[in-house]
């Protein structure tokens, strides 16, 4: 379509779940409307928030996101269209509610990109999961409930755990999972309270299976490209905002991969999503199963990790999408030469971990469950999965820079083991403190559901600090000097920094410092989305160890602006807004 005048809309405060990847997607999509010479209306009530900054959009109304609110926006200003879908769980629910209205349509606005149909189809569980049939894609065995009783009777039939998912509502709010009786009564109620439609979804458990998601774009000409894979570490069970994420998938086939993409491809362009989209997959480490657990037809939290996971600017393209523009016309801006048809390459690993609030309060449930419970989230890109794992601890701002020590070393075993069985933001230092005291991998594997690969992968860094606080017990003397300079070389190799090696090894910062060769010299490689086959435009970097340096030289003086990490309490998308 041809629109002069677009109405963007935010998502309204930082609530868990919501946070600043929709800002970044909102800013995107003002960028990207003016470019194209639309006149931009932005509506949000968040001020802390950079695309309320008056040099983003030509009107900025800081009102409450609310259907009145909008709809006397809307006669003010006139837009031709609207963008809601890079507003979050807000901005899509405020677009249905504004079409039932009939605001929409009385005032002549178009809903831009995804229809308001594929919204519907998406978001009521039962409309989904209709159409996952229709199109042959495996869904669990479910049943769609508005009610206690309804649910009480699918669970006398299908047996519990069960799992709750409420319709139309953000990070899995109202929803999780039930053991017994008690708990599927509490959830329905909540769960039931907070669906804007009164509907949720209860679905037989795929607890310990793998949870993989794709990030999918679509055009108006049916293109589709996928732009990231991500595997969870955690399985199915565990929201995949809470769980530690990497990109690319790093133990699925190449037969299970392209069986997922293909899946990926078939439900967007039957949804006729136009624009970005997010499908969770869970797939049975057993067997060569699989299941369709969710799509978001709409940016996310995992949309942002994947834009920033490989350069490729998902918001941005989403929005030339949505004004009628095909991917292959689309030059991607990263490296100026391919077009937004071009799949991105990796040719190294991210790894998100989230950053959770119960530092704030201790005494919080920090159970891990289908509910969303981090405040945001760190991302390394690396090399190697140690390395990212490594770095993604260091920028988590809680004061630890390896995975073992700290006070696990005094947990007891019991302790440990409720961990294993029921996560909390905990696990990932709680399973390596088992493997430091020598729990094998397997009997870790049964009781987390964690697969194998993760495992040893942790354990290998593992050894690795167990060789550098060997050497502080003074083990180091009697092996010799040599295994004391290979166990520091082999340390920085995996990514630690010199301080955390001097810390765990007992020697001197400048001894450090000074171990080592070529094989540990720090250097700086370019995110360029094409995995080094094409020149990037954007001076994008990340670190790592022995590599050859693609850092371009300041041809003027330089400034170093630091940001302030992770989203948590008291410390957020404001200072994103001031460094910005």
């Amino acid at each position: 379509m041809t629109a002069r005048s677009v109405l963007v809309v935010g998502s309204g405060p930082i609530v868990i779940g919501q946070a600043a990847e929709f800002d970044y997607a909102g800013v995107q999509a003002c960028r990207s409307l003016r470019e194209e010479g639309c006149r931009v209306v932005l509506v949000n009530s968040n001020p802390a928030t950079i695309m309320t900054d008056p040099e983003m959009a030509d009107a900025v109304y800081l009102e409450p996101l609310v259907p009145s609110h909008v709809e006397a926006i809307i006669e003010r200003e006139r837009p031709d269209a609207m963008l809601a879908t890079l507003g979050g769980q807000t901005g899509l629910n405020l677009a249905v509610a504004l079409a039932e209205r009939g605001t929409l349509d009385r005032f002549g606005v178009q809903l831009l990109g995804t229809p308001l149909r594929t919204i519907r189809l998406a978001e009521d569980r039962e409309l989904f999961k209709q159409a996952m049939i229709d199109i042959g894609e495996p869904v669990p065995e479910s049943a769609i409930v508005r009610d206690v009783d309804d649910g009480l009777a699918f669970a006398a039939k299908a047996g519990y755990p069960l799992v709750v998912r409420p319709a139309y509502t953000l990070g899995g709010t109202g929803g999780g999972i039930a053991r017994d009786e008690a708990e599927l009564r509490e959830l329905l109620r909540s769960g039931l309270s907070a669906s804007i439609i009164h509907q949720a979804l209860l679905e037989t458990s795929l607890l310990g299976w793998k949870e993989v998601e794709y990030e999918v774009l679509r055009d108006g000409a049916d293109n589709c490209v996928i732009v990231c894979n991500m595997e969870n570490i955690d399985p199915m069970g565990v929201h995949t905002g809470d769980s530690i994420v990497v990109a690319p998938s790093q133990t699925l086939s190449d037969r299970d991969y392209h069986r997922l993409r293909a899946a990926a491809i078939n439900i967007i362009r039957h949804l006729q999503v136009e624009g970005g989209c997010n499908i969770q997959f869970a797939l049975d480490p057993r067997s060569d199963a699989y299941q369709v657990v969710e799509v978001n037809p709409r940016v996310s939290r995992s949309s942002a990790l994947a834009s920033k996971a490989t350069g490729y600017p998902i918001a941005k393209i989403a929005t030339k999408i949505a004004l009628g523009k095909r991917l292959p016309e689309l030059t991607n801006p990263v490296t100026g030469v391919t077009t937004a048809a071009f799949e991105p390459a990796l040719d190294y690993c991210v790894v998100k971990i989230p950053r959770w609030p119960f530092d704030k309060f201790p005494l919080g449930d920090a159970r891990l469950g289908t509910q969303m419970k981090s405040t945001g989230e760190v991302m390394a890109i690396a090399r190697t999965f140690g390395q990212g794992l490594i770095k993604a601890v260091r920028g988590l701002d809680i004061g630890r820079d390896s995975l073992t020590g700290w006070a696990f070393e005094r947990w007891s075993e019991d302790e440990l083991d409720d961990v294993l069985r029921s996560p909390t933001h905990e696990r990932l230092f709680v399973i390596a403190e088992c493997l430091r005291r020598g729990h094998d991998v397997d009997s870790i594997a049964r009781l987390t559901s964690v697969d194998p690969f993760w495992l040893w992968e942790i354990n290998a860094l593992v050894d690795i600090e167990n060789a550098l606080t060997d050497m502080r017990a003074g083990s180091a003397r009697e092996t010799g000097a040599a295994d004391s300079g290979a166990a520091i070389v082999d340390a920085k190799r995996a990514g630690y920094a010199n301080t955390t090696i001097a810390r765990l090894s007992g020697a001197a910062l400048t001894d450090v410092r000074r171990a080592g060769d070529e094989r540990t010299r720090t250097s700086y490689r370019i995110v360029d989305t094409a995995a080094a086959e094409f020149p990037a435009r954007s001076p994008y970097y990340y670190a790592t160890v022995g590599e050859a340096d693609e850092l371009r030289k300041p041809e003027r003086e330089s400034v170093v602006v630091v940001g302030s990490g992770p989203i948590r309490i008291g410390q957020g998308i404001e200072f994103d807004y001031s460094c910005v």
